[in-house]
């Protein structure tokens, strides 16, 4: 079943949250160096995960807007 518009966008937004969190954690975390460095890598693959799911729902938004 396809997504509506109203979907689409909640999801969009919940993405865009997750991205912004991770990337304050990776700040906060770099703030605190060295205290945590030992969790550079775990905080780094987070914040990658959720700006390549951002990424990847913000091009199938827009493919399928410019096929509607």
């Amino acid at each position: 079943m396809s997504e509506t518009a109203d979907e689409i966008k909640q999801r969009l937004k919940k993405l865009n949250a997750q991205a912004t969190q991770a990337k304050m954690d990776l700040h906060d975390l770099s703030e605190e160096l060295p205290t945590g460095w030992e969790n550079i890598l775990a905080v780094a693959q987070r914040c990658h995960d959720a700006h390549a799911a951002l990424m990847a729902a913000r091009q199938a938004a827009a493919a399928k807007e410019s096929v509607s």
